[in-house]
């Protein structure tokens, strides 16, 4: 785990509550104060013999304590449940700001590598994977993070590496861990590439190499997503009027008809309906 400052037994439990999922935490919060709760409250045993008089002060010693416990450790829980919850909330806009990013500070290339293996997670969590963040050995190495998804556990290596590519030395010791750790697999994930002595090695195994434009397309895939009109509830557009016709039409070929004026005959300058079609057709109607 990542080395931080030193801290209170009480903060490291919050500490590693949040990097479970919430609802994993206020599980074992619930498990913790139940289990406490009923050491605190049983009875104490009927002591009828001198020799027992030390496990007694033990026992009653182990009650004490769980009077203490059942409240310290489910609210630890609790509050590491509540900073899972606003951490999901920080690692879900991460990967939409890295998504939709403009500038090169937010590329993938551009954020922190703690920023990097959070990003990472959200990526698999969006996979359906349950993912615990363990902080690996700080930006060195180690299992940054920890998949589960059914009955298997996957192991993740992350590697914010921009100039240099991930060498053979870190797939190999990373596949020892994967078997000393009993994990179904695991993923080394760059933001580089890897050597091809590297993707040798993992070929036949079970362990997977994540380059860079992998992991760039896992990332646009939650572009696309966010860019995807919502078809459900389409936005109605306000119809235009529709437009009644003034005009007659023909009789004979049911073109539309246009007003004109006779120039000759017993009718000559009246008006009258003719085809707009004239002299093709020359369907008439009074005005």
């Amino acid at each position: 785990m990542a080395r931080r400052n030193k801290t209170s037994p009480f903060e490291d439990l919050i500490f590693v509550a949040s990097r479970l999922p919430w609802w994993v935490s206020l599980l074992i919060a619930l498990a913790a104060w139940m289990f406490f709760h009923s050491v605190a409250t049983s009875p104490p045993p009927t002591v009828t013999d001198p020799k027992q008089f030390a496990s007694a002060i033990t026992g009653q010693a182990w009650r004490t304590l769980a009077m203490f416990l059942q409240y310290v450790v489910p609210t630890a829980f609790v509050f590491g449940a509540i900073g899972s919850v606003f951490g999901r909330a920080k690692r879900r806009k991460l990967m939409e700001d890295v998504a939709t990013a403009t500038k090169p500070g937010k590329t993938v290339d551009g954020i922190s590598w703690q920023q990097f293996e959070q990003l990472v997670g959200e990526a698999f969590r969006r996979q359906g994977f349950t993912v615990m963040e363990t902080g690996g050995n700080g930006p060195d190495g180690g299992i940054d993070l920890v998949l589960r998804k059914g009955t298997e556990k996957h192991l993740v290596q992350c590697k914010q590496w921009k100039a240099t590519k991930v060498g053979v030395a870190v797939v190999r010791e990373f596949f020892g861990l994967i078997a000393a750790e009993g994990a179904a697999g695991g993923f080394v994930v760059t933001s580089g590439t890897f050597t091809d002595d590297a993707k040798a090695f993992a070929s036949g195994r079970n362990i997977r190499l994540v380059e860079n434009t992998e992991l760039k397309r896992w990332i646009a895939a939650t572009r696309s997503t966010l860019a995807k009109p919502n078809v459900s509830a389409p936005i109605q557009q306000p119809s235009a009027p529709i437009q009644q016709s003034t005009k007659p039409v023909c009789p004979v070929c049911s073109s539309v008809m246009e007003k004109r004026t006779a120039k000759r005959g017993v009718n000559v300058g009246n008006e009258f309906w003719g085809c707009s079609l004239y002299p093709k057709c020359r369907g008439t109607l009074p005005s």
